[in-house]
């Protein structure tokens, strides 16, 4: 893994998150199938794998990005000899002790390196810190690489919502307890 530093998000900061490469790539996806029987309502989620890889573009606007980081409980961001090379955003719900990993991206030439399990401990730790119980990460159904690193850091899958990003995409809601 290479050195990085992982510390709050400062202003100037923003307009280099921006332009990082904020799609991914990926030969699988997680697939809905809804079963709707007398009396049963069933969702299934599985993993199928594509015919070819697909670029997938990132579910938010680039546009927004800079209104929504205001808005968030907190922005954590990944420096590598002093360039910003990621970042995560935070939402925190004070009532139910939960923070909410709302974006984790990382530059293209550098992922899969640990930047991304890097910025996901240091939520935890942020989480922590303020007294939180639990800590949930959202991703698109599409975003295999991001499903994968959920599992890999002990989250469990805890819901969806069919239509929850601005492009209409499904959210999928991974979850585990900090304490």
């Amino acid at each position: 893994m290479p050195q990085i530093e992982i510390r709050p998000a400062v202003s100037p900061d923003i307009i280099e998150l921006i332009r990082l490469d904020h799609s991914c790539k990926t030969n699988y996806v997680w697939q809905m199938d809804r079963n709707i029987n007398e009396g049963q309502f069933q969702i299934t989620f599985r993993e199928i794998r594509l015919p070819r890889p697909i670029q997938v573009p990132y579910p938010r606007l680039a546009e927004s990005l800079e209104d929504e980081w205001q808005l968030a409980s907190g922005v954590l961001v990944a420096t590598h000899e002093g360039k910003q090379v990621g970042y995560t955003r935070l939402s925190e719900n004070e009532e139910i002790q939960m923070v909410i990993i709302k974006d984790i991206v990382v530059d293209f030439p550098l992922r899969r390196q640990g930047i991304g399990i890097a910025l996901i401990l240091a939520a935890q730790n942020w989480a922590i810190q303020r007294n939180n119980r639990k800590i949930m990460f959202e991703m698109p159904s599409k975003n295999f690489p991001a499903i994968k690193l959920a599992f890999k850091l002990g989250f469990e899958f805890s819901g969806y919502n069919d239509s929850y990003y601005p492009n209409k995409d499904i959210a999928l809601f991974f979850s585990r307890f900090l304490k």
